[in-house]
């Protein structure tokens, strides 16, 4: 069976040195990771979550000395066939719970090298004898090992759930072969059994179970994050800050669960959303009628519009949206987003700059490379803050538009995420938190 969420086990095992990789700490931890508290929220990338998978699969290696002494002191036989109906059975229905498919063969690779490795150790006690110098605990407990395992299956749930995105990619083998190599080298040393792992997580998919059931399923909500755009989100020294990681992270403890942010853009961030890469998109993400085509929109959060940054030195050249229009004037934008598409949408004399990154497009236009940039008046005023010679030349509102949580068209977590949504409203705390991370 898998571990509920809510429940840690409050015993450890003995586990043999040479398959130490784990200790009984360690696995506690990971047994109640999704209690963690999240001090230092940072960008979950894909190696990162391919290597847990990794690492998720080699911990229960670890435990099968252990589980193969519990045998050989009960005079037990190593298979258990209606053990492993039950493990699969488990794993087949958590994984479905979750919007995976495809674990079958990940769980049947796994019973088998159990198996081999139990083969192996009862071989060797059978040939030198059962001791502490030849890896066999006196006293092992089943009972304890399989409360284990079970928490380290939810575990592995978890780990395939954040990773599937990797997973589907058609070159994961070939991309991720040395990673396996490196991280299973003593739990599966033979290129044989790393190359079928490598198949059996390929064969893995996302099915359409996108929102709230695998949010609640998993323990884990996904907050996708373009990380570019303060006071909302914001990449500084490998940590992510900002008034909407904030909201995300007292959202995941409001759904009693564990928040992952993970990384999207704003062009492709619609793809992102239909491809299940995220539960919820934040950072300042503008309602649209695209947007709200493809996913659900909270309640709003926020209200503004775009106006003008320019250079106070030049602030009386740039007053109206008509005075960029002309061609001598560089106007910048970052892509993909609500900026560009109005940039092309209402100039169409300018000279216009596409810059990648939206954390240094400001530093474009102190410099002198850029003119003027249109953008929303909340990241207008905290670059004028923090920067003296920007100015808003454009004392108004060149649009109108609503910030709002983005999600999967599910019903159920808009319903969730709204009432939560409304009383954070209610206390003022999301407008305290643009107000904070606006600060110089």
């Amino acid at each position: 069976m898998i571990t509920p969420l809510n429940h840690c086990p409050t015993r450890t095992t003995w586990i043999p040195h040479r398959w130490g990789h784990v200790c009984a700490r360690l696995l506690m931890l990971t047994l109640c990771w999704p209690w963690l508290a999240v001090a230092d929220p940072a960008l979950m990338d894909e190696a990162t979550a391919v290597a847990a998978v990794f690492d998720r699969v080699g911990e229960r290696l670890a435990l099968m000395p252990g589980v193969a002494a519990a045998k050989w002191h009960a005079g037990t036989p190593i298979l258990d066939a209606a053990r492993e109906r039950a493990v699969l059975a488990q794993a087949t229905t958590a994984a479905a719970a979750m919007g995976l498919s495809g674990i079958t063969a990940l769980a049947t690779l796994q019973m088998r090298l159990a198996r081999e490795t139990q083969v192996h150790y009862h071989a060797l006690w059978r040939d030198q004898g059962c001791s502490l110098a030849t890896g066999c605990p006196p006293t092992p407990q089943l009972a304890v090992l399989r409360q284990q395992l079970d928490g380290l299956a939810g575990q592995l749930l978890r780990a395939l759930y954040l990773a599937a995105p990797a997973l589907a990619n058609p070159d994961f083998s070939a991309r991720y072969r040395e990673l396996a190599k490196r991280r299973l080298a003593t739990s599966i040393p033979l290129a044989a059994d790393q190359e079928q792992l490598l198949t059996a997580l390929a064969a893995l998919r996302r099915i359409a179970a996108p929102g709230l059931a695998a949010i609640r399923a998993s323990g884990v909500l996904r907050l996708g994050v373009s990380g570019d755009y303060a006071p909302f989100s914001l990449v500084e020294d490998g940590q992510i800050r900002g008034a909407d990681i904030e909201l995300g992270l007292a959202l995941a403890r409001h759904l009693r669960v564990t928040p992952v942010f993970v990384a999207t853009s704003w062009p492709t961030l619609l793809n992102d959303l239909a491809s299940a890469r995220f539960d919820i998109a934040l950072g300042g993400v503008s309602v649209t009628p695209e947007r709200a085509a493809v996913g659900l929109f909270s309640v709003p959060y926020y209200t503004g519009g775009k106006t003008i940054l320019a250079r106070c030195a030049e602030r009386s050249r740039f007053e109206h949206l008509a005075d960029l229009d002309t061609p001598e004037v560089r106007v910048i934008v970052n892509p993909g987003g609500t900026n560009e598409r109005y940039v092309h949408e209402h100039l169409h004399a300018a000279h216009i700059l596409v810059h990648p990154d939206n954390r240094t497009i400001f530093e474009e236009i102190i410099a002198g490379r850029a003119d003027a940039m249109i953008t929303d008046d909340v990241e207008v005023e905290l670059q004028i803050r923090r920067h003296p010679t920007l100015c808003r030349t454009f004392p108004g509102l060149l649009t109108h538009a609503d910030k709002a949580l983005l999600m999967p068209p599910d019903p159920k977590l808009k319903q969730v995420v709204d009432r939560w949504l409304e009383a954070q409203l209610a206390a003022g705390r999301p407008a305290r938190l643009i107000e904070q991370f606006s600060a110089p």
